[in-house]
């Protein structure tokens, strides 16, 4: 095998594990293991919130909140929300605010 081949199968190793750690960005938010993983347990696990949790990530609030601030939100955390910036690459909080907007595009 060329040093080429080489490189080319490890470079799709590469992006199928990245892949599998964030899910498609076009994925719904609920089918994200990121989501699954770090936001279901106050959220819900269809994001509709918890009662003494965290609260509904489908709502008119949420909807007109700018992606920028969302960002912040999960890169920071605010009020009992915990700071996520450690956590999460950019791109997978990225990945996180768009899926919200689109969730909320749909209702």
């Amino acid at each position: 095998m060329s040093h080429l081949s080489i490189a080319i199968v490890s470079l799709f190793l590469a992006a199928g594990a990245a892949f599998a750690q964030t899910g498609p960005p076009d994925a719904s938010l609920t089918a994200n293991s990121l989501f699954v993983k770090n936001c279901a347990k106050c959220h819900g696990k269809t994001a509709g919130g918890r009662h003494f949790g965290g609260p509904s990530l489908i709502s008119d609030k949420i909807s007109s909140t700018p992606a920028e601030d969302l960002r912040n939100i999960v890169t920071d955390g605010k009020g009992h929300m915990p700071k996520f910036g450690a956590k999460l690459t950019p791109d997978q909080i990225d990945t996180l605010v768009r899926q919200i907007k689109a969730l909320n595009h749909k209702k």
